[in-house]
């Protein structure tokens, strides 16, 4: 089974704050997680976001004057042990 999340990097931890507060504003489903290792080696905060809100963040990025990194997705095979 594989699973594909969907990403927003940011250049600083401030940037995604911004972010994280016009979702709210907008009531769009998101989570901040650490920034995934295939994305980047350096440590920091991204948002989890749902694909099919792209859009809408993608305006909001606009509006707000948000500097991002992008929108990536990563895709990971998941293994369950038990079977």
């Amino acid at each position: 089974m594989e699973t594909i999340r969907y990403y927003i990097i940011f250049p600083s931890h401030t940037e995604g704050v911004k972010l994280e507060v016009a979702l709210k504003k907008e009531k769009i489903k998101h989570t901040i997680v650490p920034t995934p290792r295939e994305l980047s080696v350096s440590c920091g905060i991204s948002i989890m976001y749902n694909k099919e809100d792209e859009e809408k963040i993608k305006g909001l990025v606009d509006t707000n004057n948000v500097k991002t990194l992008g929108f990536h997705c990563v895709k990971k095979k998941i293994v369950n042990p038990y079977l």
